[in-house]
């Protein structure tokens, strides 16, 4: 079953039509086959034109009411105008034009033909005129009473295959593909179908509760109801769910196979005495989950856990005792960052905490002492030689860094556990490579900053244990933040910039955030902006530039000075989303704040308000009050709930965008399910996926495995590689 719906589309439709699909993502029979109808009409239902939008490409079932022809005349000096046929179109209450255009002879063939039923099916793409919608030269078959198509035509034969079944499907569609079209292909390809059998064995389908898979296809592509076509559409989500959760039971199975030096907590050492001079008490979460880590660090198998925690929940502190706990035991500790900024910042935050305990083996160091390094890929030679020596002695307990790390001249002598930071960043491949370096296998802790609700974390992160951070730390501000509408309001602009003055004035920084580097149609760039600022709004006041075309060294050292202090305001982009840690700044003005999406908007908030001072946030926008962007920004306004926006903004930007499905060249093996709404599915499908692990530990049924590697193929690196 599957070699037949991984078949190359152009064996069923020839090379030339499997071409005008590529536009919808469509390259395999499966493809086209789980390119299911958006709805079902009844030959005898009636389209409700209201719903009808300009530009769209539609198929409407509606009345003839009136036919106005107008036949062709010629004005003096002037080439002869083609006579026209208005044909009005009516659903009983709202009404919309359907206009013809050609010489006599084809008014009359028109006329003849919308003349000969009771109703009509009328495909084609909507437009205005005069300010009233209307469809040019629309494809369209008459129905009798009983919505059976009255028209003999080979087009029309065609758009007949619609309504089979008593329903009409209508696809999502596109200007060289209209439905009639998408559902003459999907009869083929279903007829190429050879009956084999379904890929899940019998138990599991009876405990699913689903049809088999040829009659799915059947049903959601020719059902005689409804409910048929609702239960075939209910069994291709289920296969998308359990094919995912197949994928992660049989890791989670896997990594529990793998053997791991148990890390055990030593007392009296490096751990203890951090704990003894932190200058805080560890939150309830902050204790509860490092329980946890510490139990699994102390078992046989490696630990796979992501950690989540709201920017500033203190992930920092659990991960450096996880890594303190390890080196008690006598291993090592890696963490790795995206980038070396990120990385540095981590390094100077570690050596912070520890203060002589991350010392090393030094005269009038305590003797618990371990040695920290650093190591990017700018680096001078002599002081990345030092590095790669003390991490490969041992002498290095923590070793911090980026994809430097996985260089092949980077060996450790004992590697115990990797600390990888926002995870996104990093496919499963370069986990490997680090993981590789190890004698056993290490337990592995990944963070992020960015709140995942539950219906994700068991798509996504099914392999993973997860623990979460909600509360915040004593001793944070909180933040204000207000939407500032530019267009409606400009003088608001005006005072977000003295605000920033009266900030800097009290002893405060400010992070000026733009979504480009460079001016643009869309908007003024950070470089622009900046130079505006200085010879403007905010002369005088010392002002940096941060930007990801920087050489590596230029951005270390304009962030190093904004962090201490030698600059007053940082215009920067998203270089300072994640991990940038600067306790002064009090304030942040997110410029064309509507070019970014409610997660990333969130992140860049939580830069500020990280000390003792209250935080002011300022969202800068043009867009109108009744726009989705404006809405967006009207959430982040209301709430610092993070989970609350992670749910709104998967809810706005769907699975294609969260999970990297919409990235140009890949394909999603997600078409159909949606992670909020069919929460409840995924999780049975994760209950069944470990059933399914526990009577075929080998992976010896061919569906289970073909499904596995199907996903893996399909999967883009940003999404389930993540992990």
């Amino acid at each position: 079953m599957y070699a037949e719906l991984n078949a190359p589309l152009a064996t069923v439709v020839g090379e030339r039509t499997a071409k005008e699909f590529t536009g919808l993502r469509i390259a395999t029979v499966g493809d086209l086959l789980r390119h299911i109808p958006r709805r079902y009409l009844s030959g005898t239902d009636l389209t409700d034109l209201s719903t009808i939008v300009e530009g769209e490409l539609v198929a409407v079932v509606a009345r003839v009411a009136e036919i106005r022809r107008h036949d062709s005349h010629t004005l003096p000096g002037r080439k002869a105008r083609p006579g026209r046929l208005e044909v009005l179109l009516s659903d009983g209450r709202g009404r919309l034009t359907a206009t013809f255009f050609g010489k006599a002879h084809l008014l009359d063939w028109w006329s003849k033909q919308l003349g000969q039923g009771v109703a009509g099916l009328f495909v084609g793409k909507v437009g205005s005129f005069r300010d009233q919608l209307q469809m040019s030269h629309p494809t369209f078959a008459m129905m009798d009473a009983g919505g059976h198509i009255v028209s003999t035509s080979e087009e029309k034969e065609r758009i007949a295959a619609l309504s089979s079944g008593g329903l009409v499907g209508m696809y999502p569609a596109s200007a060289r593909l209209p439905t009639w079209k998408v559902a003459e292909c999907a009869r083929l390809a279903l007829s190429a179908l050879s009956g084999a059998d379904d890929p899940w064995p019998a138990w599991l389908r009876e405990e699913a509760g689903v049809m088999d898979l040829a009659d799915a296809f059947a049903a959601v592509h020719h059902p005689a109801s409804l409910a048929e076509a609702a239960r075939g559409a209910h069994r291709l989500r289920f296969d998308e769910a359990l094919a995912t959760q197949l994928t992660m039971a049989y890791r989670r199975a896997d990594a529990a196979h793998h053997a791991a030096r148990p890390r055990v907590r030593v007392a009296g050492g490096l751990l203890d005495a951090f704990d003894a001079r932190l200058p805080f008490a560890l939150t309830a979460g902050q204790a509860e989950v490092s329980e946890a880590i510490l139990g699994d660090l102390g078992r046989t198998h490696p630990m796979q856990r992501l950690l989540q925690g709201e920017v500033g929940s203190g992930k920092t502190v659990v991960a450096l005792r996880a890594m303190l706990a390890v080196v008690d035991a006598g291993g090592q500790a890696a963490l790795l960052a995206p980038t070396e900024v990120l990385a540095s910042q981590h390094f100077q935050t570690i050596r912070s905490l520890l203060g002589d305990l991350g010392g090393g083996r030094m005269l009038g160091t305590p003797d618990v002492a371990t040695d920290v390094v650093l190591l990017t890929g700018s680096m001078p030679a002599a002081a990345k030689k030092s590095a790669l020596l003390r991490a490969a002695s041992g002498e290095a307990g923590i070793v911090v860094g980026t994809h430097a790390l996985l260089g092949d001249r980077v060996q450790f002598a004992d590697l115990g556990l990797i600390v990888v930071d926002e995870q996104h960043r990093f496919g499963v491949e370069q986990r490997a490579v680090l993981a590789d370096k190890a004698s056993a296998r290490p337990h592995v802790l990944v963070l992020t900053a960015t709140p995942i609700p539950r219906s994700v974390a068991m798509t996504i992160f099914g392999d993973l244990d997860v623990s979460t951070l909600s509360e915040l730390p004593g001793g944070r501000a909180d933040v204000a933040t207000v939407v500032v509408d530019a267009s409606t309001r400009p003088q608001w602009v005006d005072r977000a910039w003295q605000r920033v003055r009266e900030e800097v004035a009290t002893g405060r920084q400010a992070f000026i955030v733009v979504p480009r580097i460079s001016s643009s149609a869309e908007g003024t760039g950070v470089v622009e902006l900046a130079d505006e600022l200085r010879s403007g709004a905010l002369a005088g006041l010392r002002v940096g530039v941060l930007h990801g075309q920087l050489p590596s060294d230029t951005k270390d050292e304009v962030m190093g000075a904004f962090a201490a202090g030698e600059l007053d305001v940082l215009v920067a982009t998203t270089v300072i989303e994640v991990g940038v840690d600067v306790p002064n700044a009090s304030m942040m003005v997110v410029w064309d704040a509507d070019s970014f999406g409610i997660s990333q908007l969130h992140q860049l908030r939580g830069r500020i308000g990280r000390g003792e001072h209250p935080g002011v946030c300022l969202l800068v926008t043009r867009s109108p009050a009744d726009e989705p962007a404006r809405a967006r920004l009207d959430a982040v306004a209301a709430t610092r709930d993070g989970f609350e926006l992670a749910e709104l903004d998967l809810e706005q930007r769907r699975e294609g965008d969260v999970l990297g499905a919409s990235q140009a060249g890949n394909r999603s093996s997600l078409r159909l399910l949606r992670v909020l709404e069919h929460a409840d599915l995924i999780a049975q499908a994760r209950e069944l996926a470990a059933e399914c692990v526990a009577r075929d530990r080998d992976l010896a049924t061919p569906g289970f495995a073909d499904a596995i590697r199907a996903t893996e193929l399909l999967a883009s690196p940003d999404w389930l590689e993540r992990n």
